[in-house]
């Protein structure tokens, strides 16, 4: 893109919004209809001048949709000695097609095992939490408080490598072999040892999916 129509672009509408939208145009995955929208927006970013608006009307008309994170999958890998796995290849494109470059990692709440939230992903949660907090109770503070601090916030190395530090190896009972689970918009990691514990019998899993589809509880 050129340097002044990248600077009006980025002058006309938030960075995030620009960034977002261009790596959005660039990377997902279309239909070959949509490929011809895609084409032609893309070179109105690239050469956007005073055309974004445009741009914009023309993307709206159009119901170009944000790119939705759908991580499906359910895979087993390794960490070595120092704590290193590799984000599996099928969820590393999840990411790139959405244009996430950060993950942040956090124990759940209720089950022993971490959690890895696309940067995006952990915002809309953060202020989904502190729309339903007051700032003046003391107790939503420390809830609020314990939330958000303990947390990591990782970025993949070159193959695609992040580190598990010790205190969440330790909090989700890590040694070596782990297993990745996609979950919608966020992916679990469990030890391998704890997720054979926590899996309901067949017959259990099937009566409680059924109760919770028919709304009985």
């Amino acid at each position: 893109m050129p340097q002044k129509n990248k600077f009006f672009l980025q002058s006309a509408l938030p960075f995030p919004t620009t960034n977002f939208l261009y790596k959005q145009l660039k990377n997902s995955p279309l239909t070959e209809i949509d490929k011809e929208i895609n084409n032609y927006l893309l070179k109105k970013v690239e050469n956007c001048g005073g055309l974004w608006w445009n741009l914009l009307t023309f993307a709206a008309k159009k119901n170009i949709k944000r790119y939705m994170i759908r991580f499906l999958g359910n895979i087993e890998a390794k960490a070595d000695a120092k704590g290193r796995a590799f984000l599996p290849a099928l969820f590393r494109r999840q990411l790139q097609a959405a244009g996430e470059d950060s993950l942040v990692l956090r124990k759940d709440v209720f089950q022993q095992c971490l959690v890895l939230y696309p940067e995006s992903v952990w915002n809309q949660q953060m202020d989904l939490l502190r729309q339903r907090l007051n700032r003046w109770n003391k107790q939503h503070q420390q809830v609020y408080r314990q939330f958000v601090s303990d947390v990591e916030l990782l970025t993949l190395d070159g193959n695609g490598r992040f580190l598990i530090p010790k205190r969440y190896q330790r909090m989700a009972g890590i040694e070596q072999d782990i297993r990745f689970i996609g979950m919608g918009d966020t992916i679990e990691i469990w030890s391998m040892k704890v997720i054979e514990q926590q899996q309901l019998p067949a017959a259990e899993f099937e009566e409680s999916l059924q109760q919770l589809m028919a709304g009985e509880i």
